[in-house]
């Protein structure tokens, strides 16, 4: 059937902030939703509150609102816009749950707007608990034993009377497992149901049984309105039953499937769609197998695009996002095209002749008190994914996408492993369990031995087996000769990882392969397992025998992603690259882009020229390279990770374009900018540069406390610290060493009390045009990507604007920019301190662009391409703004029980919103509402403060008594509130014999 004429304005949701179980693949799927319907001459329209993501910019969709995902915000939106339709599939679990919310509150009967991509008794049969199991019974389709709740006296029967220990726990419609978790006992049930029912849109949980240590699968499946079916990819889990897939080593097409278990799971998974009645999308469907019995148990579906979907999308190159919104619309699957082959319809079904390995990021080094173990919610905070044409080879290319250190599962990784605890490892869910099992195998243990400890395949094992046995062979070897080191890199082995096995360089291993002509080949991501010509230059890179490059005769540029996703470095860098590489298509240049991370925009195979999905590595960089021979490559849109390489790859011979390593190196590095300060006459917190800890003590000595401890090259703060007292500064000062080791740490007096403002330029190396002058929130000392700021500045006297601009433009030209810079500054009694420049694009880029209206990231790549800033248009250029545009930050403590909340320069913030209106106070207000700060209006405020803070909460109990709160603190605090005219109430510490606060929140009285 054709696409519907009676429906010309479509309403889509965003998913909003980035957050652990809904990130940036949400980016990718609404984009190319956008993108298929303005195609099919459709309106569109779209809320979303991100101002990271590509999805928020104005070319994306008709009218774009950032704007808190609220259901009176989309009412607002309806009222204004009057669309015909809304498209909730493809905006994660936030677009599904506030999409159910407006039908509940008659929004959408009431302006006549119809929801498609799935309907609301589809969406309440595959997300609501008790109901899909009653419907999953119905079509003979077995779940687990499982009991519905509303309250903790209904869970404590249900465990008492009806399921035995461990029981697991999942919330409806909630995210990524949030509020979900495994009871051994009933104290952790009681707490954990506790917090299920608060995250449940419907205050229920489900109480499950558990099947720890069953085989997970998850088929990605597609139907439209003719009953047009098909599988696009199976995946399996590395990893059991009993962590969260969003968690686990996942690995596609699935390996240890019979192909008449793989037809149980596809007629299963189409009978689930049918029987949900999911007509026109995407959809995810998961199951578990006993691998003693072969018994085989569903355990949900998603009735929308997933996490998942955009791993399928990037590893069989079948874009189901861009799809599933055509469908729903419409279109059924034979009436349209795959746009890979441009040949075969949709309803072709994929097939892949290579094997991809997804390995999640983690981030716990950002809290060292989480627990690290891994259950049924998600702690991961990215991923990456690799290509092989063998599981061993694609598992080894992800190990070292992960960028944690690691060249493989190699040597270094198994320094991260305590071999004297191997058991702890391999009997608990922890991240470094693969690394456990190949120590293990080393040490000994026997694969029926592991497979029993950790309920992982025995095919895996064996394969990590394999790697052992190469390995052993590459040190053994008298001489590493052709036939040894071709096997080695067929299975993913890096030069660098067999450098460390041979005693030698990675660069020796280079040379000694490039002389034995040992070069990779690229392969196309095809769909069809070759059996049609790719039309799309899609690549991953194997030691085979066919290379399937294409040569063109336009001047190329490699431009370098940021890799997975992790605290500092997200999806904000993701919009950088993807600016960079539209610009270079705009200007003429064949843009090529290196990624490894399945969720970006910037990984999908229309965004560039050429895709290589590959490691962001020196060896698969240079690769890349000198298969491509381009211009130069582009390593300042990507954060740390591409500026990490440039001095290598200069060396190498590659022209970086743009700001060169030279400048990065004087900025980033301590010392030389200390040096680069003093020549521009420019002040900064008095400081020395410390490279052993006794040089640390005596500038701290010198300087007086408080200091702040910065190492050189790192990313969101990582290991920068305050140190208040004397004990504090030798663990502060030795993690900073560890954290960037042969770089030297600055120590500088921290700045208490003072204004910290964050500025955004560009910089062609003869003028410069600042982008934007943020004014933080919070203080100085909170890392700038955790706090809040404003644009335009809303303390700041123009005459402190001005100062700031001049100090910032010096800095460029003596650096000798050419392009992005970012500069943070600190301003206490009218003076203005450098705390350091970064001359790269920065996390706040894609703010900047949003609030002003100018796309910097773009014009940046004009002017490394040559370009002036006066041909552009930007000297003298200064946006008139009659808004404020506020970005908050949002956290992921929620996933982290125990956690210290309290924030400081290390970074721990996972995504970002934007609130925007006309005065600060009610772009502040959005902001924190599509932050999810809900704040009360009226009751009792806790105080606390240290000594030193007495003075200061001093006004801010002023400010809330004259809001009409009622002042509760204890002691010390207490006395100075009571000495300045205000009346407090005394609690107790929490040491202290009698009622405390926590006894106040229980009691709801604080």
């Amino acid at each position: 059937m054709p696409k519907r004429d009676d429906i010309h304005h479509i309403l889509i949701i965003g998913s909003g902030p980035i957050v652990i179980g809904q990130a940036c693949e949400f980016d990718y799927s609404g984009t190319q939703a956008c993108k298929a319907l303005r195609e099919e001459g459709y309106k569109v329209s779209l809320i979303n509150s991100n101002p990271a993501t590509i999805m928020t910019d104005p070319a994306t969709a008709d009218r774009t609102y950032i704007e808190p995902i609220t259901p009176e915000a989309v009412e607002k939106i309806i009222i204004k816009e009057k669309p015909d339709a809304l498209l909730s599939t493809l905006g994660g679990q936030t677009a599904l749950n506030t999409s159910m919310k407006l039908v509940d509150q008659g929004i959408l009967e009431k302006y006549g707007v119809e929801m498609i991509g799935a309907t609301y008794d589809a969406i309440m049969r595959g997300e609501e608990r008790e109901l899909f199991k009653r419907i999953m019974a119905e079509a003979d389709i077995q779940t687990l034993r499982s009991y519905e709740v509303h309250n903790l006296d209904e869970a404590r029967v249900v465990a008492e009377t009806k399921l035995d220990f461990p029981i697991i726990i999942r919330p409806s419609f909630t995210l990524g497992g949030t509020g979900g978790g495994i009871a051994a006992d009933m104290d952790e049930l009681m707490q954990i149901a506790e917090g299920g029912l608060q995250a449940s849109l419907t205050t229920e949980v489900l109480l499950e049984e558990s099947v720890f240590g069953w085989k997970e699968y998850e088929m990605e499946v597609m139907r439209d309105k003719k009953d047009n079916a098909i599988i696009i990819c199976a995946i399996e889990n590395m990893d059991p039953m009993g962590v969260h897939t969003g968690d686990s080593i996942t690995v596609a097409p699935a390996q240890t499937l019979t192909d008449r278990e793989y037809q149980i799971l596809r007629d299963a998974s189409l009978k689930v769609l049918r029987v949900v009645g999911v007509e026109t999308g995407g959809s995810n469907v998961q199951f578990c197998i006993n691998p003693k019995t072969g018994q085989l148990a569903i355990i949900e579906m998603n009735p929308r695009v997933s996490r998942s979907s955009a791993l399928a999308s990037k590893a069989t190159g079948f874009p189901i996002a861009k799809l599933a919104a055509k469908l729903a619309v419409g279109y059924t699957l034979d009436e349209l095209s795959n746009d890979i082959t441009q040949e075969t319809p949709a309803c072709f079904e994929p097939s892949i002749d290579y094997v991809v390995t997804k390995i999640p990021r983690f981030t716990f080094e950002k809290f060292p008190k989480a627990d690290s173990q891994l259950g049924v919610s998600m702690k991961s905070v990215g991923e990456t994914m690799a290509i092989g044409r063998n599981f061993k080879e694609s598992f080894q290319k992800a190990f070292r996408s992960l960028e944690i250190g690691v060249d493989g599962l190699d040597l270094k990784a198994e320094a991260k492993v305590d071999e004297t605890r191997l058991d702890d490892y391999l009997l608990t869910t922890c991240t470094e369990r693969m690394i456990a099992i190949k120590m293990a195998l080393k040490k000994g243990y026997s694969s029926e031995k592991i497979h029993e400890m950790t309920f992982l395949d025995p095919w895996f094992i064996d394969q990590i087996l394999q790697l052992i046995e190469i390995e052993t062979k590459i040190s053994e070897a008298t001489e590493l000769e052709y036939d040894l080191l071709k096997l080695a890199k067929k299975n993913g082995f890096s030069d660098d990882q067999i450098g460390v096995l041979r005693g030698c360089s990675g660069d020796d291993i280079r040379a000694l392969r490039k002389g034995l002509g040992i070069i990779p080949v690229y392969s196309l991501v095809d769909t069809c397992a070759g059996e049609f010509a790719a039309s799309t230059p899609y690549f991953y890179s194997c030691y085979g025998d066919l290379d399937e490059t294409r040569q063109t005769d336009k001047k190329s540029v490699i431009v370098l992603g940021s890799g997975p996703n992790r605290i500092g470095q997200g999806i904000e860098f993701d919009y950088s690259c993807v600016h960079t590489v539209k610009a270079l298509r705009e200007m003429g240049y064949e843009a090529i882009m290196v990624n490894s991370n399945p969720e970006t925009v910037s990984t999908d195979y229309d965004t560039s020229d050429k895709l290589y999905f590959e490691p962001l590595t020196f060896e698969d960089v240079m690769n890349i390279y000198e298969a491509e021979n381009p211009i130069g490559m582009i390593v300042q849109m990507g954060g740390q990770t591409p500026l990490n390489l440039a001095d290598r790859l200069l060396e190498a011979g590659v022209p970086i374009l743009g700001t060169s390593p030279k400048s990065i190196a004087a900025a980033e590095d301590r010392e030389q900018f200390r040096v680069l300060l003093n020549k521009l006459q420019l002040k900064q917190p008095e400081s020395g540069t410390a490279r052993t800890l006794d040089e640390a003590k005596v500038i701290a000595k010198r300087i007086g406390l408080p200091v702040m401890i910065r190492p050189s090259f790192v990313l969101g703060g990582r290991a920068m610290m305050v140190a208040y007292e004397e004990d504090e500064l030798e663990p502060f000062v030795n993690a900073a060493f560890a954290a960037s080791p042969e770089h030297p740490v600055l120590i500088d007096r921290f700045l208490e009390h003072a204004i910290e403002v964050d500025i955004d330029l560009i910089c062609d190396g003869k003028d410069v045009y600042v982008g934007g002058v943020m004014e933080h929130v919070e203080e100085a000392g909170i890392h700038s990507g955790d706090s809040a700021c404003s644009i335009p500045p809303y303390t700041l006297s123009e005459e402190i604007i001005a100062r700031i601009k001049t100090a910032c433009t010096a800095m460029a030209l003596e650096l000798n920019v050419k392009g992005l810079m970012n500069t943070q500054i600190a301003v206490k009694n009218d003076e203005i301190y450098i705390i350091e420049v970064n001359p790269r694009a920065s996390r706040t880029v894609p703010y900047v662009s949003k609030a002003t209206n100018v796309p910097l990231a773009n014009f940046a790549t004009q002017v490394i391409m040559g370009k002036t800033l006066a041909e552009l248009g930007l000297v003298g250029f200064e946006p008139k703004l009659e808004w404020f545009a506020i970005k908050e930050a949002v956290f992921p403590f929620n996933r982290f029980a125990g956690v210290d909340p309290i924030l400081g320069p290390e970074m721990k913030s996972t995504g970002e919103v934007m609130g925007i209106d006309k005065t600060f106070e009610l772009a502040y207000w959005k902001a924190q509402v599509a932050a999810g700060q809900v704040l009360p209006t009226e009751g009792s405020v806790f105080i606390s403060a240290k000594d030193r803070d007495k003075d200061w909460i001093v006004e801010i109990g002023k400010e809330f008594h004259d809001l009409g709160f009622k002042l509760v603190a204890t002691e010390g605090t207490a006395q100075a509130l009571h000495n300045a005219g205000l009346e407090v109430t005394l609690t107790h510490k929490l040491a202290e014999d009698g009622k405390n606060v926590i006894d106040l929140m229980k009691d709801l009285g604080v």
